[in-house]
């Protein structure tokens, strides 16, 4: 009879962790403020200029920053490194907490991606994230320009709030893909580079394109505030010179970050550890639980639940 009852205590216990642990998953995803693009493949490329030979193209899974990055979070960086302040910071019409940091070089950007133990995200996956499941829009939103929906071409005259738009997002939730702020990416800018670009994960070209004996360049998407109409397509490419801030008023990034799946035998292995942690958990055996749930993300560091579970053990321990 007891074992009965502790076999449905730690069934119920099981289940009840398993809903808290993915609660507080969904949750610390909404934190970090980044949407998962799910592993898939869509039309890189439009008719649009001789630059973006159109070709299919397959990422893996990856996660992207629903938001440019904001000058709160930049103030954070700044704090926290050391790192000197961008052009513009002091530009009232251009340094609002919420608003896109401006004046940023490649590598002002890069170094911030790093410190939140993100990267740039590659051409490809900008691209992606902007043009949405359906993998071929032509703005975010679909395949029509609409005014109301990004800001651009000084019709409002400022940057605006990384949030604003909502009906602008694309597909997969992303604000601002279109206008506001022309963001970095990871790639060297090569004008004929989609004609050889691998299929599956493309990085970019070995070297940046060298105009007018200037250095080589990095990409550019989005468009931004100031920029004319026809910047604003998913495809559109610009580009600068990584140290360069010359077209300060309207340069800002957001981040992305890998997904690294596991492989069938560890995911398993990591999944026994799990259920092992919530069974501990049940029985209020908090040091058990921790050795377990660290065991599953030796097995997969990256997998959300795990980390959420992790959390809530720390929690309850400090009770």
């Amino acid at each position: 009879m007891r074992r009965h009852t502790m076999l449905q205590i730690g069934i119920g216990s099981v289940l009840l962790a398993s809903a808290l642990s993915l609660a507080a998953a969904a949750e610390m995803a909404a934190e970090k403020d980044m949407v998962l693009v799910p592993r898939g493949e869509f039309t890189m490329g439009s008719n649009e200029h001789s630059d973006e030979t159109q070709h299919q193209v397959v990422l893996d899974a990856y996660l992207i920053d629903k938001f440019e990055a904001s000058n709160a979070r930049y103030k954070e960086f700044m704090r926290a490194t050391g790192h000197p302040a961008p052009a513009y910071w002091d530009d009232p019409r251009l340094n609002g907490p919420t608003q896109p940091v401006v004046g940023v070089s490649w590598t002002d950007a890069n170094a911030f991606c790093k410190w939140e133990g993100k990267r740039l995200p590659s051409e490809a996956e900008w691209e992606r994230a902007a043009k949405g499941p359906e993998g071929n829009n032509h703005y975010p939103w679909g395949h029509h320009l609409d005014s109301k929906k990004a800001n651009y071409g000084q019709n409002v005259g400022r940057t605006m709030p990384v949030d604003s738009y909502p009906e602008g997002v694309s597909g997969f939730g992303v604000y601002n893909m279109a206008g506001n702020v022309f963001e970095w990416v990871e790639d060297w800018y090569d004008p004929k580079y989609y004609k050889s670009s691998l299929a599956l994960n493309p990085r970019g070209a070995e070297k940046g394109y060298n105009f007018a004996n200037q250095g080589p360049v990095k990409v550019l998407r989005g468009g931004s505030w100031l920029a004319p109409e026809t910047s604003l397509h998913t495809s559109h490419r610009f580009w600068n010179q990584p140290e360069n801030n010359s077209y300060g008023v309207g340069l800002g990034f957001r981040c992305a970050k890998s997904v690294t799946a596991a492989s069938e035998e560890a995911a398993q292995a990591a999944r026994e550890a799990f259920i092992q942690a919530l069974v501990a958990m049940g029985a209020e055996k908090q040091a058990d639980a921790m050795a377990s749930i660290e065991k599953a993300l030796s097995l997969d560091p990256n997998n959300a639940e795990y980390q959420a579970t992790r959390e809530l053990i720390k929690k309850s321990t400090k009770k």
